[in-house]
């Protein structure tokens, strides 16, 4: 979880509120409208908001947030 606040602190304040917002949503279970794509191979999900990647995966029916990154072309590996 360092890693994720380390990155909601360095980014501007409206990227933060939308993730965090999005986040929000997805604990809640409010998956509808969500950009929501299993990860090929894996037993990991992404979620798309903008140019971030919210990495996550399901233990039992718990959401268990992994990462939250800027999506680039190492976005998926090592997960």
């Amino acid at each position: 979880m360092k890693g994720i606040e380390k990155l909601l602190k360095k980014i501007n304040k409206q990227d933060r509120q939308r993730l965090l917002g999005v986040t929000e949503k997805l604990i809640q279970g409010e998956e509808k409208g969500l950009n929501i794509r299993k990860v090929t191979d894996s037993d990991f999900y992404r979620l798309r908001s903008g140019r971030f990647r919210i990495i996550f995966h399901y233990d039992k029916k718990e959401i268990i947030i992994d990462s939250i990154k800027l999506r680039d072309k190492n976005t998926y590996r090592r997960l």
